[in-house]
């Protein structure tokens, strides 16, 4: 980030940025609150975060989603930190979408990753504008003060309250040097700070998405075509307008954006329930459209077979051709897994109301900034005119970072001129979602007379993410190849990637492109160590090779020994080589994504033929770690979401429409199924990097390796169940 400028109150902030393109402070927007301006002075509102109030009272803004991923309490702890505020004084303001607080998309495991310094840097100035507050009321030096815990004490053992300061520090300048505290001094960042949250969230006050209401608003339900981007041909709401409740049966149309509703005839009524049985009422006749022969099966056969013929370089080392002829063993490898989907436990919902030429949406989405946007887009207006109240969200995972079911009810809400909840059924959500993309690949390794590997070829074909964006797009983005790009110690490296088509629409989904390539890396990696008679756990090491640096565009350089030092950690937690019970077995991976470094061990029985997996040993290295309790509740999360993928995932087509409908056949972990899951954290200095989803890939190949070595069978394939192994 650029450094504040010393401005005086009344002067604007101007794009005051990070260099990610992330964050602004503010674009031609007031220091201080307009209260301030306007001379009332209780309180202090030193920058777009931070507000303290003469009570003592401080309100910090969270510029994030809060999903169950605590980002509300790991951001605006890192700012009370810095601040020296005490925590029982916080109150956390969510913001609604708004371009003044930079990149709000809660994705891509970036919040803290991307907002710590920031934050860090807000806490900072406004404790020594407070100490500058208090230097002055008591005409003593600077130095001779100190924050501490709500108050500001001089050297003599006098103190004063931060809200007692409130009508000195409004009168400031923006330091220009900020100060920052030393580690080891931190209160609240690396620790296990309990979410700020936890209170309403047991008592039921918290509110979802789908718990807001507003006076006189209708309840709308849609029926979307079976198949991705059908459209109505003719319907029939004779029967519909029948149900008591029903008040209307509109169509609404497609509208041909990445994050465009898929269109539809939507159902208004009085409540969830007759919303819901006048849909079930309705009789429509579809246009299918091109994608009505959409076979998964036949699909996956088609993507197998171009994995087997050459395709397009993404990158190249050396020459593996040369290596594969001159080997002592050569081994191959094919693994299929089919499309996922996010299901969230809460199904996407709107609440929009429409007046003219302004809306007001309140709904739980990870990107208010897009919902924005899009609404905006749809309404015709300026953004001044939309607001985005942002909820909590019952889960996300990617799916609420697309706002279509948002602009749906900007849709039905400006049609019918009332507020409006747009309520998704789960068979909605699984069958009408953004998917996670289906695979083939190919694996080749070449292997000497010493089991040392001297060529790897890596050959993906999966639908891209950016065919979404950009119609018609049937090769992989840059960086959706390169996550098969391994850390690997081999002189004979190559990447391919095959043609592949999107048939539904494409989105991420939580650790999105890893789960694919971490789980073939894995596992072949264990195909390897156990054709060249090695341990796993030794024979990964070795294929890391020395500690070293990698050279990459990224500037967070990506360390080997930080990798190798995961690996041996959750082994030695597991204590890899202690004989285990009869009929039980271990099994490792390891993968760094999103710039972290994440290595699990599982113990795993068969019981009655069934996968069993009794414990998860987990280690990440995330750079500094700001909160401590989320980091292992986010990697408890992402072994269970991990084993779902192993155990149940799968979504199929068949001519052109989704088969699976709920949970009951699109099936998640449950309690009896779940580990016991031990979570160790690296202690770290480097800058933080991501939590959410680097704990997924990891775990379904650790499942499959344990399961090979107990059963001497390896499955290339996802997910289990189709293989009466669970």
């Amino acid at each position: 980030m650029s450094e504040i400028q010393n401005l005086s109150r009344r002067v604007f902030i101007r794009n005051v940025g990070l260099a990610s393109g992330g964050l602004i402070l503010g674009c031609n927007y007031s220091l201080f609150s307009k209260a301030i301006e306007e001379g009332n002075l209780t309180e202090f509102n030193p920058n777009l975060f931070v507000q303290l109030n003469s009570d003592g009272s401080l309100i910090i803004v969270a510029a994030r989603s809060e999903m169950g991923n605590g980002v509300r309490t790991s951001l605006t702890s890192v700012v009370a930190d810095e601040m020296e505020a005490d925590w029982n004084k916080v109150v956390v303001k969510q913001a609604v979408g708004d371009a003044k607080y930079g990149d709000q998309n809660t994705d891509g495991s970036r919040s803290v990753a991307n907002f710590y310094d920031t934050m860090r840097k807000m806490g900072a100035m406004a404790r020594m504008m407070l100490i500058s507050a208090a230097a002055k009321k008591w005409q003593v030096a600077e130095n001779e003060c100190i924050a501490q815990n709500h108050f500001i004490i001089h050297s003599s053992g006098k103190k004063v309250g931060y809200g007692e300061l409130v009508d000195i520090v409004t009168t400031l300048p923006i330091p220009t040097n900020i100060t920052y505290k030393n580690p080891k001094d931190f209160k609240y960042i690396g620790k296990n700070l309990k979410s700020i949250d936890v209170k309403d969230f047991a008592n039921g006050s918290a509110v979802f998405g789908i718990d807001k209401r507003l006076p006189n608003m209708k309840v709308v339900a849609i029926v979307r075509c079976p198949v991705t981007f059908g459209t109505v041909k003719s319907f029939d709401k004779t029967a519909a307008m029948k149900i008591k409740g029903v008040e209307d049966v509109i169509e609404i149309p497609r509208i041909e954006k990445p994050f465009g509703p898929l269109g539809g005839i939507a159902v208004i009524a009085t409540n969830t329930w007759a919303a819901f049985k006048g849909r079930e009422a309705l009789e429509i006749q579809w246009n299918y459209g091109k994608n009505e022969g959409y076979d998964s099966e036949k699909y996956m056969i088609e993507l197998t077979e171009r994995v087997h013929e050459a395709g397009k370089t993404e990158k190249e080392i050396g020459d593996v051709n040369k290596a594969f002829g001159e080997a002592a063993k050569v081994i191959e490898s094919t693994f299929q897994l089919p499309h996922l989907a996010h299901a969230p436990m809460e199904v996407p919902n709107a609440v929009a109301w429409v007046q003219g030429d302004r809306c007001e949406v309140w709904a739980p989405t990870q990107s208010p900034q897009s919902a924005k946007e899009e609404v905006v887009a749809y309404l015709g207006t300026s953004a001044d005119k939309v607001t985005i109240n942002v909820t909590f969200l019952g889960g996300g995972f990617g799916r609420k970072s697309k706002p279509d079911y948002i602009v749906e009810a900007a849709m039905v809400s400006k049609a019918i001129k009332a507020p409006v909840q747009v309520v998704w059924t789960r068979e909605d959500d699984i069958k009408h979602g953004y998917y996670h993309t289906v695979s083939a690949q190919y694996m080749k390794a070449s292997l000497d007379a010493q089991g040392n590997v001297t060529g790897w070829l890596h050959r993906s074909a999966f639908p891209s993410i950016m065919s979404t964006f950009k119609p018609g797009t049937d090769y992989p983005a840059g960086w959706e190849a390169s996550s098969a790009d391994v850390p690997f110690d081999i002189k004979n490296f190559k990447i391919e990637s095959g043609q592949a088509p999107a048939m539904v629409r494409i989105g991420w989904m939580r650790s999105v492109i890893n789960i694919l390539h971490g789980f073939s890396i894995n596992v072949f990696a264990d195909e390897l160590a156990h054709a060249t008679k090695q341990d796993p756990l030794e024979f990964r090491l070795k294929l890391i090779g020395s500690d070293r640096i990698e050279d990459t565009k990224n500037p967070i350089k990506y360390n080997t020994a930080r990798l190798k030092n995961v690996l041996k950690l959750a082994a030695k937690n597991a204590n890899w080589t202690k004989p285990l019970p009869k009929g039980h077995a271990y099994g490792l991976a390891v993968h760094y994504s999103f710039n972290s470094y994440v290595a699990s061990v599982v113990e795993v029985s068969m019981v009655n033929d069934k996968v069993k997996v009794h414990n998860v040993y987990t280690v990440i290295d995330c750079g500094t770690a700001v909160n401590k309790n989320t980091i292992k509740a986010q990697l408890e999360g992402a072994a269970v979401f991990g084993m779902s993928i192993a155990y149940y995932g799968k979504i199929t087509a068949k001519d052109g429409a989704i088969e699976q409908n709920s949970y009951s056949d699109y099936r998640m972990i449950r309690m009896n199924e779940a580990p016991k899951v031990h979570v160790e954290i690296v202690e770290s200095t480097e800058k933080p990097t991501g939590v959410g989803e680097p704990g997924v890939p990891v775990i379904a190949p650790a499942i499959i390796n344990a399961v090979f070595k107990l059963t001497g069978k390896r499955y290339y394939n996802l997910p289990l169940s189709d293989y009466d192994l669970v």
